[in-house]
């Protein structure tokens, strides 16, 4: 009989925080193998929304997942990486039941550039017409929830209860906590560390490619593009009919342009502080150390030139944002 190869090495988020860098080095080393659909979503069974339908790619079906792996060889580790997993309480315990020895890395990035840096991808791919602050607000208050049917832009932050569980299910030796701020600082360092928690020779992660930036911001090269971007025909052409890295040539070198970041709503951090702030004082408890890194918008924030609305009333209940955390698994269906 055939063995089962499930993967045994995820890196399972958060969104936005340089999983598909770490996707693209890792993927270079010998004892290595990732396929080249970087992010199945398997272990999440997404159920997109109708209207987001076309923007979810994955693969449902087990068959499926597994024959991305049929050519990973005699490889040490073989690879998922799908950020939707931090999030979903349903693809943790998933993922423990089939590959309970599993090594899971997470790497987290302050919580509001986060949320801003989706929402501008979101804007980007035509997925979002509302101003950020409006879309927070948005998205926080509608009452269905889910991977392609939300966009999760506060639950995505809300890294310390994410952590406990993949802790509480893998033990702490076999979660690495990796932060983006890090990665960008010294990569090989980073890379060196990840050798050492998945006890393969770090030689070669000396031989990495790390001068491409993957994922880096990009502007639309005007509201065509936009319209193209979230188009179900346009997408579907390019995620499922054309090679994939042909589809992401197009999108990256002929609809986008280069283009300063544009500054976040000074309420929207404000709004994001209100709810971040007790969250990653929990984190840093977890984790056993402070956690600047994460913090950089606050520090930017008391620079911001105009203050927050006064009349804007802030989602940091905490009634609602433990309510948020407890129910993620019930609406990640």
């Amino acid at each position: 009989m055939t063995k089962v190869l499930w993967p045994n090495l995820f890196i399972v988020g958060a969104v936005k925080s340089g999983t598909t860098s770490l996707y693209a080095y890792l993927r270079q080393h010998p004892d290595i193998f990732f396929p080249e659909m970087k992010e199945p979503h398997f272990f999440a069974q997404p159920a997109p929304s109708p209207e987001q339908r076309h923007l979810i790619t994955f693969v449902g079906d087990q068959a499926g997942y597994l024959r991305l792996y049929e050519r990973s060889g005699d490889r040490r580790w073989r690879g998922d990486a799908s950020p939707s997993y931090l999030w979903s309480a349903p693809a943790a315990a998933r993922i423990a039941e089939v590959a309970p020895e599993a090594r899971i890395i997470i790497i987290l990035r302050d919580p509001i550039e986060r949320a801003y840096a989706q929402y501008l991808m979101d804007y980007s791919e035509g997925a979002i017409d509302r101003p950020f602050f409006e879309a927070l607000q948005h998205d926080w208050e509608r009452p269905d929830k889910g991977w392609g049917v939300s966009q999760l832009y506060v639950e995505l932050g809300l890294y310390t209860g994410q952590i406990q569980r993949y802790r509480a299910l893998f033990g702490s030796d076999q979660v690495l906590v990796l932060l983006l701020e890090d990665l960008k600082k010294d990569a090989r360092g980073v890379l060196t560390r990840i050798a050492h928690f998945l006890d393969i020779p770090e030689g070669p992660m000396a031989m990495v490619d790390i001068a491409e930036a993957h994922n880096h911001y990009k502007q639309p090269k005007g509201q065509w593009a936009r319209w193209l971007a979230g188009h179900p025909v346009s997408r579907f052409l390019g995620e499922r009919v054309m090679p994939r890295r042909l589809g992401e040539y197009i999108w990256e070198h002929w609809m986008q342009k280069d283009a300063p970041k544009p500054p976040i709503d000074a309420r929207a951090v404000a709004y994001l502080q209100s709810i971040y702030g007790p969250e990653l004082v929990a984190l840093e408890t977890e984790l056993g150390r402070p956690l600047p890194e994460l913090r950089r918008s606050w520090a930017a924030a008391s620079h911001a030139a105009s203050p927050p609305d006064a009349g804007i009333a802030p989602i940091h209940r905490a009634a609602d944002v433990a309510t948020r955390v407890q129910t993620e698994g019930a609406v990640d269906r």
